[in-house]
């Protein structure tokens, strides 16, 4: 199927062409029927000469209900521009032009109604006119008069042509269906409508619902498309859907059906203004009310300007809206009822602006960015990123996965800050080390907030490679630790003793002597230069194996008086050196209290 809007000015034949194309009436309000103007969507839909299905989003065409013909037109992919022969170019036809080009909306064709009641040449020239420099000015025209048939067949082999060179949606893309129309059916419930610009969706289904006032998970309980119950369909196509289990005052125009977890809900986001014609200048920011309508898809949604640079701006909106890198939307002053500026997205999750001198240097930024969501610069410009998240602001799965990254926990970050944040941590570890000598390294949380990383398990991912490695918790230098020359010289004291006498641990008054109290004793402990036994028992490293070995040759059984004899040392020490023995496996007691070696 494909789908295509009208456009032009109000009484210019718009749901008559429809009719005469579709035999179907698209006004569907007698209210609309009895003034003969569209002032709500209308829909129908007719099989070409090819066999193709095009269906038709027939949009009001009165000043009054422009937010309404935006709410068709935004998601659809062309357009059939309609001027009336015996009226010619009119304000509306502008301003409808305007806000497609703006939406960058390229496809078409140009009809030429009424043809039967004044020579549609004119019509034509003065319409071609007003088209040049807009993405829609070299689109085919076709010469109509509804009433009597004249020019139907030839348009419909026009839409034939057009509709064979639209863009092929991707059937596997995230599904946005903006919604148009919601209602309820007697025995069914809750009826959205809405263009499913690409993706599919099937019965079934979980959907996230976003509205103004929040993020629900929905169901599709059936699904219907040109009128009849499918099982699935897919973009481009007008469907229907039946929400299981959600009240109709819930749902309304403007809301939107979304992927679950697929979309980044913004209300904040840097964009580049542009003219709505591909030759106009872009209107300067400053000279913008400070208060506009941002139109996308099928919302209208109230936002503040705050101007940046000659051609981009950041836009606060009243309540999140489903954005991705790249999206085109319309900037639009509802007092005036003039469309203000097309813009496109640069950045749907934009740094806070609250330094000095952060607004320009993020003009500067802007001025240069592209409107392509590129895993490589969207990794550079922030650093640090969530894979999801980049994901939703739109870079291709595939290139978030390819992309060259320190990666853990399902964070990147770009190699350049990377190796930043390596050196960060590297500087912070040498001055905690020449502060505290004896407690080397730094808590790998410290360096977590030393380098301002969301997640500890990046610490470990950014150092690799490098100088520093984590042991037990901290992050450390490689190598060789150096000792103060006080401490070193306490502990070659300490090293002379236990080459003549192993097990002999150190009282507290020799320790103190030697100026090691309690706090230097525990840093060599944790640097792994002395062994804790016990409390007030320390010991040279790996004592506990040597001692292991020493009974294991005084015989199968021992006591501790026989354990203290073959060790040489006291029984301050020989006590708790066989409790950790015991409690670490490596020996056991006997029924009759003595002591043997596993």
């Amino acid at each position: 199927m494909h789908v295509l809007a009208t456009a032009g000015h109000v009484d210019h034949g718009k749901s008559t062409l429809v009719r005469a194309l579709t035999g179907m009436e698209p006004d569907r309000w007698a209210e609309e029927r009895r003034r003969g103007m569209t002032i709500d969507l209308g829909f129908a839909w007719t099989r070409l000469p090819s066999a193709a299905t095009v269906a038709f989003v027939d949009v009001p065409g009165h000043e009054r209900f422009v937010s309404t013909m935006l709410a068709g037109a935004g998601p659809v992919p062309a357009v059939l521009l309609v001027v009336a022969a015996d009226e010619g170019w009119m304000p509306q036809s502008a301003e409808h032009v305007d806000a497609l080009s703006a939406l960058g909306v390229r496809h078409g064709l140009l009809v030429i109604t009424r043809s039967d009641l004044m020579d549609p040449a004119l019509a034509l020239d003065d319409a071609r006119r007003h088209l040049a420099g807009t993405p829609l000015a070299d689109v085919p025209d076709v010469a109509v008069a509804a009433p009597t048939g004249a020019g139907v067949a030839e348009l419909r082999a026009a839409l034939d042509h057009l509709v064979a060179g639209l863009p092929v949606p991707d059937p596997d893309a995230d599904v946005r269906l903006w919604v148009d129309r919601a209602f309820t059916i007697r025995g069914a419930g809750t009826v959205v409508t809405g263009t499913l610009g690409a993706g599919r969706l099937r019965v079934d289904d979980e959907l996230e619902l976003r509205t103004a006032a929040g993020t629900r998970r929905v169901a599709v309980r059936e699904l219907q498309c040109l009128g009849a119950s499918v099982g699935e369909a897919r973009g481009v196509a007008r469907v229907a859907v039946n929400l299981r289990g959600v009240p109709r005052e819930n749902v309304g125009r403007g809301d939107v059906l979304l992927t679950p977890g697929a979309w980044l809900g913004t209300d904040l986001l840097d964009v580049r203004l542009h003219g709505a014609r591909t030759d106009a200048v872009a209107p300067d920011p400053r000279d913008l009310p400070a208060e506009l309508t941002v139109h996308v898809g099928a919302a209208a949604v109230p936002a503040r300007v705050r101007p940046l640079g000659p051609d981009t701006a950041r836009l606060r909106l009243r309540h999140p809206v489903p954005l991705r890198i790249g999206d085109r939307a319309l900037l639009r002053d509802p007092g005036r009822r003039v469309v203000a500026s097309g813009l496109t997205a640069l950045d749907v999750r934009p740094p806070a602006l609250d330094r000095r001198g952060a607004a320009a240097r993020r003009a500067a930024e802007l001025a240069v960015l592209p409107a392509v969501a590129d895993a490589a610069g969207e990794l550079a410009r922030r650093g640090i990123a969530r894979r999801a998240d980049l994901v939703t602001m739109g870079v291709a799965p595939r290139d978030v996965d390819g992309v060259a990254a320190v990666r853990a926990a399902r964070w990147l970050v770009d190699p350049a800050r990377a190796a930043a944040l390596a050196d960060a941590i590297a500087d912070a570890v040498a001055a905690h080390d020449a502060a505290d000598p004896l407690d080397p390294g730094l808590p790998v949380e410290a360096a977590r907030r030393v380098a301002a990383l969301p997640d500890a398990r990046l610490v470990e991912a950014v150092l690799e490679g490098g100088a520093l490695r984590l042991r037990h918790g901290r992050v450390v230098r490689d190598g060789e630790r150096t000792l103060p020359a006080a401490v070193r010289s306490a502990m070659d004291a300490l090293r002379e003793q236990w080459e003549r006498e192993p097990f002999v641990a150190p009282e507290a008054d020799r320790l103190a002597a030697l100026g090691l109290g309690p706090r230097q004793v525990a840093s060599l402990v944790k640097a792994g230069e002395l062994m804790r036994v016990a409390d007030g028992v320390v010991l040279p490293p790996g004592s506990d194996e040597r001692a292991l070995e020493a009974l294991a040759a005084a015989g199968e059984e021992f006591t501790i008086s026989a354990a203290r004899q073959v060790l040489g040392t006291s029984r301050r020490v020989a006590v708790p050196l066989l409790e950790l023995l015991a409690r670490t496996g490596r020996t056991a007691r006997t029924p009759d209290g003595r002591h043997r070696i596993i």
